[in-house]
């Protein structure tokens, strides 16, 4: 059984695929407390690999799961990425990068937490398609360049919850990417547009 958060269908806010229609399945728990999380993992629903089948059946049509958390990778498995590519979907998945990661996931977006959570593990992936970095403005993000490999890079203007404080640190996000060209910047347009 997994615990689910929550499964729901809407746009991919962030990253390389922002704008494409996907089914959300966010799995409940997270080894690390970064303080701009915004997931409740108050309650989590118990559920088989046929029930999450079932419950993202609705929306195969999209043909695309994201496989969030909290952090996903305490969880899933090779049989559940195995049951999704049997019901027709690609498969991405968004994690901290600290635990391994069943290798027939087709995108993997590592989005690392060291410069907020202390005591970060190493980081435990063998492929990573896409680096997301949440900015600051007080960590330089050039230390995960080496750690990329060919993977799509980008910086996300942290949440802080305070308007004044996300304008600058968007500023700086901006700056930052016009001195760093292979850098590209992702915003949460799910916020901007206020949808899930």
């Amino acid at each position: 059984m997994y615990r689910i958060n929550e499964i729901f269908y809407s746009l991919q806010g962030e990253g390389r695929h922002t704008g494409r229609p996907a089914v959300f399945v966010r799995f409940s728990g997270c080894n690390l407390k970064c303080p701009f999380c915004d997931t409740d993992f108050s309650a989590a629903t118990p559920m088989s690999a046929d029930d999450i089948i079932l419950a993202i059946s609705r929306w195969q049509a999209c043909g695309f799961v994201v496989i969030t958390g909290g952090e996903p990778s305490l969880q899933i498995d090779e049989a559940l990425v195995e049951r999704l590519h049997q019901a027709g979907y690609y498969v991405a998945i968004e994690t901290n990068g600290t635990h391994a990661l069943p290798a027939a996931i087709d995108w993997v977006t590592w989005s690392p937490k060291d410069q907020f959570a202390p005591n970060v593990p190493a980081l435990a992936l063998t492929r990573i398609n896409e680096v997301k970095v949440v900015f600051d403005g007080e960590h330089d993000p050039e230390r995960y360049v080496s750690l990329a490999g060919d993977a799509y890079l980008c910086l996300q203007p942290c949440d802080t919850g305070d308007t004044a404080r996300n304008q600058q640190i968007s500023q700086q996000c901006i700056d930052y990417i016009l001195q760093h060209p292979h850098w590209h910047l992702s915003l949460q347009t799910h916020k901007l547009l206020n949808i899930q």
